[in-house]
């Protein structure tokens, strides 16, 4: 179960050091998660960072975004003309941002790792983020390379039993996990 707070569990965030930062006969990859609480003005300043990884990083090569659902848009929002750059509320200024400056600190070889999970409002419905989140991130230089889907579970004999986050909406036992690399022209 994650911190309250959190979107991914430890054991989540220790599997993606084993299985995304392990480079064959090079030390291990650093890896910077920022866990994103709100998209105001200075969203950055805000942010909780936590770097993983023996020393200080040369650079940095992955950064792990947890996107926490309450900074996501209502599902009530209109999209102007459907078009992700115009996204309302937080995503018109908050995501595209975070996107490009993310682009920036990244190599060419650079991995985004995106979490975060849905959010079902009593009077709105289910908020879905992954295709704007994509869409966004593809317009500020990112390539979609996977979706894992990160179960809120543990086992209990031969089963799995559903363990969601203290602050999940109902219904809600899984968070998504999106691979992005940076993608830059010479």
């Amino acid at each position: 179960m994650p911190a309250p707070g959190a979107v991914l569990p430890d054991w989540a965030i220790e599997q993606i050091r084993t299985e995304f930062t392990h480079r064959p006969d090079q030390p291990p990859a650093s890896l910077l998660k920022i866990s994103i609480r709100d998209t105001g003005p200075g969203m950055d300043a805000r942010a909780h960072l936590v770097a993983y990884g023996d020393g200080a990083p040369s650079r940095m090569t992955m950064l792990l975004a947890e996107l926490h659902p309450d900074v996501l848009p209502a599902p009530t929002d209109n999209l102007p003309g459907g078009a992700a750059s115009e996204m309302p509320g937080a995503m018109e200024e908050g995501w595209s941002g975070f996107f490009h400056r993310a682009h920036r600190l990244l190599p060419s070889d650079g991995v985004l790792l995106l979490a975060t999970r849905q959010r079902r409002d009593d009077d709105a419905g289910l908020t879905d983020p992954l295709g704007s989140l994509i869409a966004c991130a593809r317009t500020a230089g990112f390539r979609y390379l996977q979706h894992i889907i990160v179960a809120h579970t543990h086992p209990a004999g031969d089963e799995l039993v559903p363990a969601p986050p203290i602050d999940a909406s109902p219904g809600v036992t899984h968070s998504d996990l999106i691979v992005l690399s940076a993608i830059h022209h010479a």
